[in-house]
């Protein structure tokens, strides 16, 4: 039975960040709260008692390769932290856990890294992943990610993972029923018109864009809100418009 429970947190990391701001780790930080009380609430709705022990992540680097510098950095980031246990999933050159279905669907939320999303998708379906983490969703399973780890959850979305051009990616899990735009205000690509001319072409289905350190997190397939690290930053739905074009929406987000 599908737990009433389904999340997902799609976000944008931070690229560029400066003195004093908040980085990316912090946008982690709410994934893992919303976790935290996720647990508790699975508990109460599976046996009737809140689930007992840390909060369980399970971090998944498919997208940069399973880069032994971005396990460090998480280990690192996670190490001696009070009422959390970090795992790590790696799927190169095998997996790292005897059996990847029991191993995700004990966690409480899978945090997905950002880089390559056509790559991340095709290691992920030559695994058997897609319906692994389809069931982690229905049972309750906190997913989360930043860039790759946000487009994987929709349809698709434009993606640098074929060239610097933007190419449009439709092979995403389809989760979320909509399109995504990553890192939609980064002046080094013209990641928003690239993906507004997508929808409005028809390529991509409608959907939801996000400027660096915001978030969108979904309660099933619907949005319930956005949230950002950084003030001034928004997030957008963008559908094709009747007659041709697209029309755009800005979604003030909750500063977090």
């Amino acid at each position: 039975m599908a737990s009433p429970l389904r999340q997902i947190f799609a976000f944008s990391g931070v690229l560029d960040s400066g003195d004093g701001e908040k980085d990316s780790f912090a946008l982690v930080e709410h994934a893992v709260a919303l976790a935290a009380a996720t647990r508790a609430t699975r508990g109460t709705l599976e046996t009737r008692e809140a689930r007992p022990g840390a909060t369980r992540v399970c971090y998944v680097p498919t997208a940069v390769g399973d880069a032994q510098a971005a396990v460090d950095f998480y280990q690192d980031k996670f190490a001696g932290r009070a009422g959390t246990r970090l795992s790590v999933l790696r799927l190169f050159t095998q997996p790292s856990v005897p059996d990847v279905a029991a191993h995700l669907l004990s966690q409480d939320l899978i945090l997905v890294e950002g880089g390559s999303v056509v790559n991340l998708i095709a290691v992920w379906r030559a695994h058997g992943l897609p319906r692994i983490l389809r069931r982690c969703w229905a049972a309750g399973v906190v997913l989360a990610g930043a860039s790759a780890g946000s487009l994987c959850w929709h349809v698709g979305g434009p993606t640098d993972s074929f060239s610097d051009r933007l190419d449009p990616f439709t092979g995403g899990l389809g989760l979320l029923p909509y399109s995504n735009g990553v890192h939609d205000d980064f002046p080094g690509q013209a990641r928003r018109e690239v993906y507004r001319a997508l929808v409005a072409q028809g390529i991509l289905a409608g959907g939801y864009a996000t400027e660096d350190g915001t978030g969108l997190h979904y309660r099933g397939t619907a949005l319930h809100e956005a949230v950002s690290i950084r003030p001034g930053k928004r997030a957008w739905r963008v559908d094709p418009a009747p007659g041709g074009g697209y029309r755009e929406e800005p979604i003030g987000p909750r500063p977090i």
